[in-house]
């Protein structure tokens, strides 16, 4: 039996737009040519997969349909959620759908997870279909790059998880990790059988509502429109919670390829640095008294660029009105002023310049300083640029 994809499309993505009303979610951003959910697509038609079920929300049903149209993938089903539920009612009203088999292997992708490495990935899944039961559920592990606290961990014994860590502060990050510890990546495989039998263990409330939205459910072009009146009695948890932290029966998958949820400007900042040879283009470099910079993508609202800074070489001391800047450090040390406070950062260290905070970055040393910077805002022109000093003379 082929493994069903299910694709979990419903996040807002409001953390990398703090400030924005009109922000873009996450999965649907346009990062140079592609997106995080038609990478995620791209992943379903891998031989080993059946055509995906895709859960989303109304607010999203055109994004999702145009995103398949592009990947031309003609066969699918989307699940429609009528309100936010997190990811537990998601999770168990897409396998609910009555085309499922009840020993079907479900896959559960984040629309937008970054994975590359895909065939280990792939090889992975296939591999341990046959462990799957009526009752298991097996989930990701990516092995951590650093001591991260963005990402929930996962300590194991002999292959079963025996301990969940939501969000660690930094020092107990390396704890966990020193413990070989998992980054927890939200992705989970399981059959139709065990999810239904652990809801309705764990859960009861979940199960019997979102089972009366599905059977009440409206059927027209390949959507499922999930009723409103059940679905909203569904309490608001996400799988984690409801679920992973009651049973017993986890097992882990643990892959060493690099991943990522883009779920920062920092993270975001180094996929661009890991694959500017993609984006660099010679007339995008710009010169300066300082050094250099280049624009390596210009999005909608954010602009992501290199910055090169020799030797000696000082920026001047600027603010701007209509825009934040995210600096990720990649080679060198520069000296940061960041309003009143004055101090030296290292390669891949990250700060946040807020919108009208008074800033510089200076090289007093030998080596060239490396920076990748993303501006975010509704005006990303160099004209945005107060200068208060300048050892270059620009300052009127």
């Amino acid at each position: 039996m082929k493994i069903r994809p299910v694709i979990l499309c419903g996040g807002a993505g409001t953390r990398l737009w703090p400030n924005s009303k009109n922000h873009q979610a996450k999965q649907f951003i346009d990062f140079g040519n592609w997106t995080l959910l038609g990478k995620t697509l791209e992943r379903t038609k891998a031989s080993i997969f059946d055509a995906p079920i895709i859960s989303t929300n109304k607010k999203y049903l055109k994004e999702v349909k145009k995103h398949l149209k592009k990947n031309k993938i003609k066969k699918y089903k989307i699940v429609l959620e009528p309100a936010k539920r997190n990811t537990a009612p998601a999770i168990l009203s897409t396998a609910l759908i009555k085309d499922i088999p009840n020993e079907q292997p479900l896959m559960f992708l984040a629309a937008d997870h970054l994975i590359e490495k895909v065939g280990l990935f792939n090889k992975a899944i296939k591999k341990n279909q046959k462990e799957l039961t009526h009752n298991n559920i097996f989930i990701f592990g990516i092995k951590p790059t650093m001591p991260s606290s963005e990402f929930g961990y996962f300590l194991t014994k002999n292959n079963k998880v025996s301990r969940f860590v939501e969000k660690p502060k930094e020092a107990k990050a390396k704890q966990i990790i020193s413990k070989k510890g998992y980054w927890n990546s939200g992705m989970f495989y399981m059959r139709k059988d065990s999810i239904i039998n652990n809801f309705k263990k764990y859960q009861p409330n979940i199960y019997r509502n979102c089972n009366k939205a599905v059977t009440k459910a409206k059927y027209k072009s390949n959507v499922y429109y999930l009723n409103k009146q059940a679905f909203t009695k569904a309490t608001a948890k996400s799988f984690d919670y409801a679920i992973l932290e009651k049973t017993k029966d986890i097992n882990a998958i643990k892959l060493d390829i690099p991943w990522s949820d883009l779920g920062s400007w920092k993270e975001i900042c180094k996929m661009y640095g890991r694959n500017k040879r993609h984006y660099y283009k010679k007339k995008n470099v710009f010169h300066r008294p300082w050094g250099s910079y280049v624009n390596l993508f210009n999005g909608k609202e954010f602009l992501i660029k290199e910055l090169y800074v020799k030797p000696k070489g000082i920026l001047s001391l600027q603010k701007h009105h209509h825009r934040a800047e995210h600096w990720v450090v990649t080679h060198g040390k520069p000296k940061i002023t960041l309003n009143k406070k004055y101090f030296t950062m290292k390669p891949d260290e990250t700060i946040f310049i807020p919108l009208g905070s008074v800033h510089r970055i200076e090289n007093p040393y030998k080596k060239p300083v490396k920076i990748i910077e993303a501006q975010v805002g509704s005006i990303l022109k160099e004209t945005d640029v107060v200068r208060y000093q300048d050892v270059y003379g620009r300052v009127k």
